[in-house]
This record gives structure tokens, C-alpha cells and sequence, in this order.
């Protein structure tokens, strides 16, 4: 297992996922079941976490609602496990235009956390969550909403989540028409995001310099994120037909559109 944690710091998704099912299986031939079904769910929670960071959610979509049910009302560290997977599952939700439901979701998760705090350190997957719930909040278009929950939470991330916020908060700017601030927001850092967080940064900004009218700057970013997004994550991958759809709105010389589901709609 951990060998497979350090494959995912790596961004190397695939040999995770690949890694991550032959464990569960050998989990299996276990002579102590208990240990056997603690190592099992481990792994399914990490190749389906893989999967769905490459960009195979909807793939693994069933899989992840069915370990819930079979975690739900854990107690200890199976605790914490199901809520990496309904966090996990928040992401795919979104992927699918499902943002209310990942609200809901994540909100729940939330709550739980609180419960969990004083017990064990669980920043990392508050943040994931909050990230998340920014994306659901600009999905239903809150983007005021979505912008408070950014700011208040950035000051505090590390790693990947600053990355995932900030591109929340220059989304949330974005829809409210406030685009000279998001390109600015776009433009004063470019935070190291991990693999799943390819093509982000890069779409954002195109919908910023397409609102401020800078339809030529506007297709070349979005060209790149477009790339970005060929390149690092699967042929599956939502964001792949969102930047493809963006791009062809720019060129088309349509309105910059203001939240995540109307570029998927086009």
C-alpha cells in the first residue's frame, strides 16, 4: 500500500488503479478475514479514487455507491476511509453535471468531519471536500457562494487543494462577469496542481480574456488547456469534451458562457 500512495504522488493514476485491484484480490486469500476485508476495501477505495483522478468516474460510479452502503455506520478508521470515498464520489457527481447533488453531498461529508476532528487529523480531506464544493456551487451557478467559500479557504491549503481552490476562485469571478479580476487571479500564481487538475487553470483564464473581449489570447489558452487535457488524463475525462466545446464557442465568436454547465452544454 504504500508503494501505491507513492505511485499516486507521482501522478501515475494507471499503475495505481492496476496496483491498488491486484491488491484487493490478494486481499481475499487473506488467512485472517478481518484483516483480508480491511486491506480489500483500502484498495478499492484507491483504485476507484485512480480512476476517477484519470478520469474514468463514471466507470467506477457504481462501485464507489455500492462500497458506501457497505461502509456506512463504520466506526474507527473505516470512519475516515468512507468519507475519502464519498469525497471521492463528489468528484465523479460534478464530472456527471450533478453539482446539487455533490452539494449535498459534500455538506454531509462536512458535518461528519466535524465529528471526526478532535479525534484525528482530517484537514487534507476537508479541503479536497471544500474544493469540490466550490465546483458544485459554480456548477449551479452561486458563484458569490463559491467565491467566499475560495477566499476562506485557500490561506490554509497546501498541495493540490491550492490548486483546485484557486481555480475555483478565478471560475467563481468569472461568473459573476468579473473577468479583469479572475485573469488577474489566473495570472498571479500558477500553483503546482497534480495530474487530475490538467487543463483547469488553462480553461479558466480562456473564459476570462474571452469576456474581456480578447478572443485570439482567449483560443490560444484554451488550445492549450485542450491540449493539457489530451495529454495527462483519459480519452473519458468530461473536462476533454468541456475544453473542446469552449474552444469551439470561442472560435464561433459565441458569449463567454458563465458556469461549468453551460460550456458542457455548448
Amino acid at each position: 500500500m504504500e508503494r501505491l500512495h507513492r505511485l499516486w504522488r507521482e501522478d501515475k493514476y494507471e499503475e495505481v488503479e492496476a496496483g491498488a485491484r491486484a491488491l484487493e484480490a490478494e486481499a481475499g486469500r487473506l488467512r485472517r478475514r478481518g484483516r483480508g476485508i480491511a486491506v480489500a476495501w483500502h484498495a478499492k477505495a484507491l483504485a476507484t479514487a485512480a480512476a476517477c483522478a484519470h478520469g474514468r468516474g463514471a466507470q467506477v460510479l457504481a462501485e464507489l455507491e455500492s462500497l458506501t452502503a457497505e461502509l456506512s455506520g463504520m466506526a474507527g478508521p473505516g470512519r475516515e476511509l468512507l468519507l475519502m470515498i464519498r469525497n471521492t464520489h463528489m468528484v465523479v457527481l460534478n464530472g456527471e453535471g450533478r453539482y446539487g447533488e455533490a452539494e449535498a453531498e459534500g455538506l454531509e461529508v462536512l458535518r461528519d468531519l466535524t465529528r471526526l476532528k478532535h479525534l484525528v487529523p482530517v484537514w487534507d480531506i476537508e479541503l479536497s471536500v471544500l474544493a469540490n464544493l466550490v465546483d458544485a456551487l459554480c456548477g449551479q451557478g452561486r458563484h458569490e457562494e463559491a467565491e467566499a467559500v475560495a477566499r476562506g479557504n485557500l490561506p490554509r491549503a497546501d498541495g493540490g487543494t491550492v490548486a483546485a481552490l484557486h481555480h475555483g476562485l478565478v471560475c467563481s469571478l468569472n461568473g459573476q462577469g468579473r473577468c479583469h479580476e479572475a485573469l488577474t487571479e489566473a495570472r498571479r500564481i500558477t500553483p503546482p496542481g497534480d495530474r487530475d487538475q490538467s487543463g483547469n487553470l488553462g480553461m479558466a483564464t480562456a473564459v476570462a480574456l474571452h469576456g474581456l473581449g480578447h478572443r485570439s489570447e482567449a483560443e490560444t489558452a484554451a488550445r492549450e488547456a485542450l491540449t493539457d487535457c489530451e495529454r495527462f488524463l483519459h480519452p473519458d475525462h468530461p473536462r476533454i469534451q468541456e475544453a473542446r466545446t469552449l474552444l469551439a464557442r470561442i472560435t464561433a465568436g459565441d458569449p463567454p458562457p458563465s458556469t461549468a454547465e453551460e460550456i458542457a452544454r455548448g
